[in-house]
């Protein structure tokens, strides 16, 4: 196991210029997408979805934190989406729960403070336990311990606030701000809704939301399961219900009115897929292009969404081309591409004929 990073000073920018100044300023960016791209480079195992890279690999994990500021992410998250209790028991290294929990919000500090000028804004996250259970009163126990711990730490580590993400029952989402709210940051709650179109707990979105947000949220709305297609009648509801600032963070994927949620999509058209559902490791001719995200984020922007970003399944590039839809020029901009300059679809005047006038038999 590599050594872990060292713990850095806490510099909290809650209240100087923090979450909720910034969205009063405009829109704030936040990328999210840690847990498939780990294990689209081999640092992390489907199935699991266990953050162990925090721990194994933690230069990857701030090398991500980099790739995702350079591309426009106002939050650097820590990464301890799935680095609970439970996930950890799942696979016997649950004695390395808070080793895991503290190194992530180190990781997170220490690539907030390599961009000064940005100053980023850094965020605790806790998420969906998969342990609740709304008939077994137990379960709410232990969910709300599960929660207490986590969000104790990342107050100890002088995050700006805690995002609470991809909970299904509006009951643990009730429990997780419980949790938050107890020590005095500000939450940011979002909802994971699956094909039903309702909470697992029958709660639609938007009522969830609406009583979320008078429990003391400062932001509610949807993470995960949707793509940006089926997304954006939900959050047009959530607009509506609340007056408080709006998330909206889909997967990345083409999900349609028949499969709503990238864990039901089908490719039919592949004979090699180990199940019949292209859900977890076989999403790749389902993703959506940087310039559908960017569109996305243009048109819940115009729509009131204001704290935005993608979650599973999203890369540097997806975040880049939302924060340029919305006029930002980031670092990474100096890397946008500029297909005057391809030598057969260019259009600069040094180019060769030759090979412009080959371009329709590329």
């Amino acid at each position: 196991m590599k050594a872990l990073v060292k713990e850095s000073p806490v510099t909290k920018t809650n209240g100087d210029n923090g979450l909720l100044e910034r969205l009063e300023a405009g829109a704030v960016i936040c990328a999210e997408g840690y847990l498939f791209e780990l294990e689209r480079r081999g640092y992390l195992q489907a199935g699991a979805f266990v953050p162990e890279a925090v721990l194994d690999h933690p230069e990857i994990v701030s090398q991500m934190h980099r790739e995702f500021l350079r591309a426009g992410s106002d939050v650097v998250e820590a990464f301890t989406y799935y680095g609970h209790r439970e996930k950890l028991r799942l696979i016997g290294k649950e004695d390395k729960l808070e080793p895991l929990q503290k190194n992530a919000l180190a990781l997170a500090r220490a690539a907030a403070d390599e961009f000064p000028d940005a100053a980023p804004l850094v965020a605790g996250n806790i998420c969906n336990t998969n342990i609740y259970d709304p008939a077994d009163a137990d379960t709410e126990r232990e969910v709300r311990e599960m929660f207490d711990e986590q969000v104790a730490w990342a107050a100890e580590a002088g995050v700006d606030y805690v995002i609470a993400e991809t909970i299904e029952f509006h009951r643990e989402a009730e429990i997780a701000l419980e949790a938050i709210r107890a020590t005095g940051l500000p939450a940011v709650v979002t909802l994971a809704v699956h094909k039903p179109g309702v909470l697992r707990d029958d709660v639609a979105p938007a009522e969830s939301c609406r009583r979320l947000e008078q429990a003391g949220a400062a932001v509610v709305g949807l993470n995960c399961a949707r793509g940006p297609a089926t997304m954006t009648g939900l959050l047009a509801e959530i607009r509506k219900a609340v007056a408080c600032p709006v998330a909206a963070l889909p997967v990345p994927y083409r999900t349609t009115e028949d499969t709503p949620t990238f864990q039901s999509l089908e490719d039919p058209g592949c004979a090699h897929l180990p199940s019949e559902g292209a859900f977890p490791t076989a999403l790749d001719p389902f993703v959506c292009n940087r310039y559908e995200m960017a569109a996305f984020a243009r048109e819940a922007f115009d729509a009131g969404v204001r704290y935005l970003g993608v979650c599973c399944g999203g890369a540097p590039h997806h975040v880049r081309a939302m924060a340029e839809a919305l006029g930002r020029r980031v670092p990474a901009s100096r890397y946008s591409p500029d297909i005057s300059k391809h030598y057969a679809l260019g259009s600069d005047a040094s180019l060769k004929q030759v090979n412009r006038d080959y371009v329709d038999e590329l």
